[in-house]
């Protein structure tokens, strides 16, 4: 990477690096109005805020990147920031979600959506929650993906005992070392995975535009991805 030295430059580098701040930092915005849609039941408009937050989440590492951040915004814990916009937006919300609609028995809404809050806790808190550059980049545990689960949820109506069957598996499996892929800084079939995740968002972007007619194909081929996703997992590690 180029060192700009002039201070015209070197105030344009900084100016960038502080807007990348900005740009994760409005997932905080997308996660409040998701929040107020959930609380009016508007499941449309929850799905939106959801996506266009995920969208923020899927890009600004990139932008960090090119923007080299910790360089020129070095006063800014990004990390931080990620972790507490990625604990709102994929365990706070979906949490909601769980309490609001019919996705669980009713007696077991308040317990999944506990649940979920106290074992993501746990996951985002270890201090090798995510491995670095010397481990290929991997979530240790189940990742926290609890927004994907409840979307999944409410596109698929499947009966709410079985919501609750593998609302209960997943929450185990934050308890479990298994290693997760991390899609966009996977070192692995790196262009497969980012062609692959590319596709799943796509598509599912697109099925979840359709709501409440979201074809039944959409999540059917979206699991091609989700096996794909399991299958680098488990490959085993060197």
């Amino acid at each position: 990477m180029i060192t700009l030295r002039t201070p015209s430059n070197l105030l344009v580098r900084k100016s960038l690096a502080m807007s990348v701040h900005l740009f994760t930092a409005t997932g905080a915005v997308w996660g409040l109005l998701a929040l107020v849609a959930i609380f009016n039941h508007d499941w449309r408009m929850a799905i939106f805020w959801m996506v266009l937050a995920m969208f923020v989440d899927g890009f600004d590492g990139m932008l960090a990147r090119w923007a080299d951040v910790k360089t020129y915004a070095s006063n800014i814990d990004g990390a931080l920031l990620d972790n507490i916009l990625d604990y709102l937006n994929y365990v706070v919300v979906p949490a909601l979600f769980l309490l609001e609609a019919d996705f669980l028995p009713e007696p077991f809404r308040w317990a999944g959506a506990i649940a979920i809050l106290l074992t993501s806790a746990y996951q985002f808190t270890q201090v090798d929650a995510k491995t670095d550059e010397s481990e290929e980049y991997f979530f240790k545990g189940f990742p926290s993906y609890w927004n994907v689960m409840v979307l999944y949820m409410l596109l698929m109506g499947l009966n709410p005992w079985l919501n609750l069957a593998f609302l209960v598996f997943f929450n185990i499996l934050v308890f479990v070392p298994v290693k997760y892929v991390y899609p966009s800084r996977n070192t692995r079939l790196r262009r497969v995975t980012l062609v692959m995740s590319y596709l799943y968002a796509a598509v599912g972007v697109w099925g979840l535009a359709q709501y409440p007619d979201v074809p039944g194909w959409v999540v059917w081929v979206s699991f091609i991805y989700v096996g794909y996703y399991l299958a680098l997992s488990l490959w085993p590690k060197r």
